[in-house]
């Protein structure tokens, strides 16, 4: 059974589809299998007919390899493989919540929603001395800069042989362990690997908490109501010209660009829907 938020963003994906009439998919892009691939070259592509573009993560448990031995999926329902993100394998949820984006993105650019330009790649944290930060995955760079002021950082980790502790960072397979952390930056792999209420239950008393990652281009709704402060996303510029470079595993460069959602400057779904129809 599809946990709660997979539930709310399919049925978010069902209202969209219902007010702006039924999409269907276009093509599904998919990254090259290379051994180590670029930071982009870890996601997928939909594409609706309207030429709206979603991602999403996979380089979860052989979830690209899965992707490339499918058929063609061009011309179904979006519908269609937004289910796949209910009840499907790990290919099948990564084209649903690439559907689901892409649907969302069809949906901003009806309603004229253009969301904020990202200031950095972390949820605009605005880290300090006195902080101490929790991450949900490694971000490399900014575990360097947080150290660097002297923030103690705890690692949530799903794989067990990257468990450690030094001074001034914890890596823990304990979402318990976040639960001191005052600010927290997670990927959006959690919409896909079922750990986002898991998760989300340790960050209630945070004062900021960022999910970032092409595969949060979804509807934030349910995220800020489960005290997400900040989405970042991609959003793309150039959509051929974007695919191209999707295909071939390369970096997206001017095609796309980093933007941030916050409960601030985010109309809610109700409101899109509303101006969209």
């Amino acid at each position: 059974m599809a946990s709660p938020v997979r539930r709310w963003l399919i049925d978010a994906a069902q209202r969209i589809d219902a007010a702006l009439g039924p999409a269907r998919v276009k093509r599904i892009v998919l990254p090259p299998q290379v051994d180590q691939p670029g930071k982009e070259g870890e996601f997928c592509a939909v594409q609706l007919d309207c030429g709206s573009v979603g991602l999403a993560f996979t380089l979860l448990d052989g979830t690209l390899a899965a992707l490339h031995a499918r058929g063609a999926d061009s011309g179904r329902a979006a519908m269609d493989l937004v289910r796949g993100y209910a009840e499907g394998d790990g290919a099948a949820r990564a084209l649903g919540l690439a559907a689901i984006n892409a649907l969302t993105r069809r949906l901003y650019d009806r309603a004229g929603f253009v969301p904020d330009d990202s200031v950095d790649s972390f949820g605009s944290l605005g880290l300090k001395a006195g902080d101490r930060l929790g991450m949900v995955g490694h971000f490399t760079p900014l575990i360097e800069q947080a150290r660097a002021l002297g923030i103690p950082v705890t690692v949530l980790e799903l794989k067990a042989e990257l468990v450690r502790e030094e001074a001034g960072l914890v890596v823990t397979l304990d979402p318990g362990r976040l639960a001191g952390c005052n600010k927290i930056v997670s990927t959006s792999t959690l919409l896909l690997n079922d750990t986002f209420e898991a998760v989300s239950a340790a960050w209630r008393g945070a004062e900021a908490v960022a999910i970032v990652g092409p595969s949060a281009g979804c509807p934030p709704d349910a995220l800020f109501a489960a005290g997400v402060s900040a989405v970042g996303a991609a959003w793309v510029v150039d959509a051929e010209a974007f695919l191209a470079r999707v295909a071939a595993g390369g970096k997206w460069g001017p095609t796309s660009r980093k933007v941030t959602l916050t409960p601030q400057h985010y109309p809610g779904l109700d409101a899109l829907l509303a101006k969209a129809g």
